[in-house]
């Protein structure tokens, strides 16, 4: 067993699944999360940190541990399509497009092909680079979870049949501490009430073991996911999942003698993962069918082998899809055209081997960019940019830079959602209020959904409490080099020398 180092203060970063501002602050000045208010009132507070692209969640964790957008960590979204292998690959979406895609498939690519074969190999996570360091890390409850520790991972006896290892073990490459629900426990009698992961009272439960047993790691990343389910059904006013969160939260900080006390000794992280539009009530206003929208084209059905025949994939995220053009001899320009028929899709962006192009349902005009030009943006990005900057809501700021409207970060996050796997494919945004469907899809009439570009889901709320230090820009991207920093700048300050 490797010795590791500790920092005077570790660092805990709780992520609640679906966590917005607004709901938040609601909840803050109703008394109804005294924890949360605690650590706004005695910290820093970012109402708006941009997420990543798809705003689903194994895209964004991805994001936020490897400091990365989806052209440099390949993880395109929950529901992808592999143009090499022509497989669909389900990280798990809804039962009956899961059930039809294959229920062992989807569940091998959650539990292992995720992170020991789908994320690349080309970037390195926060649990790798601190390992190198000395310093041990936690996972909890997250799906993405890539370390450099192996470790045995058994599914239970009624799920053994479900996967595709022997047995029902495998061996995966995780953090030194690793908690994942019926696979994989810190406390040995500890029992999950959701089969595939630990349920937030489960995950607090785990996180406090750690800290009453003196064994939380420099850093640990929590995960409750069981806000996200609550809105997806009833919209993102549900405050009373906060409080449940809440809860749990108080029990863990008065674990020490006091919550400032609990400041003093490790420093908080609290953030959302995405947003939620909130949906319509009406089907026809309100769900996209893409198989519709381009029915005249030959579509691969999800539960059959792709056929030479097909002409179109679809992997549909929510409230964003990817379109795969199968057909070499097919261009663009038929398809894109009845996609801005719909005034409900908001954007429609394409790449070639120089340029990415943006048009839209809503707003008249192209947009045409890539990295690499004379103009800036906010956070310090080169573009070269043409056209209609109105497609995208972008306005030049007073010293020339490029600001963002509606759609948080836009040319980054679609640059690597365009570049994020091989292929030739348009991605395709729906406007507040819609969402897009194909084969099983599942849809979210009178609740919410997420996915998308705007801001809705893009924007997200983050606390830090325990240390004045702030990332250099409001952005998951950014997340990964502050909390190293976080860690290792206590070793400097330990050894007497400058923090950097």
């Amino acid at each position: 067993m490797p010795q590791y180092k500790k920092p005077e203060k570790p660092v805990i970063l709780l992520n609640i699944d679906s966590l917005m501002s607004y709901p938040l602050e609601v909840a803050v000045q109703t008394g109804r999360a005294p924890a949360l208010k605690f650590l706004m009132e005695n910290g820093t507070y970012f109402p708006e940190m941009v997420s990543s692209y798809p705003t689903m969640s194994v895209t964004i964790d991805s994001s936020l541990l490897t400091g990365t957008y989806p052209d440099q960590h390949r993880i395109p979204g929950l529901n992808w399509f592999d143009t090499n292998k022509r497989q669909f690959v389900n990280y798990g979406t809804g039962v009956r497009e899961t059930f039809r895609i294959g229920m062992r498939k989807s569940i091998h690519n959650m539990l292992y092909r995720l992170n020991n074969e789908h994320m690349s190999t080309g970037v390195t996570t926060i649990y790798e680079d601190l390992a190198k360091e000395g310093v041990s890390s936690a996972s909890i409850n997250s799906f993405v979870y890539r370390g450099n520790t192996p470790k045995k991972l058994k599914a239970p006896l009624l799920l053994r049949r479900l996967t595709r290892f022997e047995k029902g073990t495998w061996i995966s490459q995780t953090t030194p501490v690793f908690s994942l629900g019926v696979f994989s426990k810190i406390r040995r009698w500890g029992f999950p009430t959701q089969l595939a992961a630990g349920n937030h009272k489960f995950t607090a439960r785990e996180l406090r073991h750690l800290i009453r047993t003196n064994k939380l790691p420099g850093f640990t990343f929590c995960i409750f996911q069981d806000l996200d389910a609550r809105i997806h059904f009833r919209g993102p006013m549900d405050i009373k999942g906060i409080t449940k969160i809440d809860r749990e939260i108080q029990k863990t900080l008065n674990l020490y003698s006091s919550w400032e006390d609990a400041l003093k000794k490790n420093i908080w992280l609290v953030i959302g993962d995405n947003g939620h539009a909130p949906s319509g009530m009406s089907y026809k206003q309100v769900v996209i069918d893409l198989r519709k929208s381009l029915l005249n084209y030959r579509i691969a059905k999800i539960q059959q082998p792709v056929h030479k025949k097909d002409q179109l994939v679809f992997s549909v995220n929510q409230r964003m899809a990817y379109i795969y053009v199968l057909d070499e001899k097919l261009t663009l320009s038929p398809l894109i055209e009845p996609l801005k028929a719909d005034k409900r899709i908001d954007v429609i962006a394409w790449k070639d081997q120089n340029h990415i192009y943006v048009e839209s349902g809503i707003v008249e005009g192209r947009i045409t960019f890539s990295p690499g030009g004379s103009t800036q943006d906010i956070y310090g990005q080169s573009w070269h940019i043409e056209g209609d900057l109105e497609v995208l809501d972008l306005k030049r700021t007073d010293g020339d830079r490029l600001a963002f409207g509606k759609f948080p970060d836009a040319l980054s996050r679609l640059y690597g959602a365009l570049h994020s796997q091989s292929g030739r494919f348009i991605v395709v945004n729906a406007k507040p209020g819609c969402e897009f469907k194909a084969q099983s899809t599942p849809f979210h009439l009178a609740g919410a959904a997420h996915g998308s570009l705007h801001k809705q889901e893009s924007l997200v709320p983050l606390i830090i409490a325990g240390s004045t230090d702030k990332p250099i820009y409001p952005r998951f991207v950014d997340l990964k080099a502050f909390i190293f920093q976080l860690v290792m700048d206590q070793f400097q300050s330990e050894k007497g020398e400058p923090k950097l």
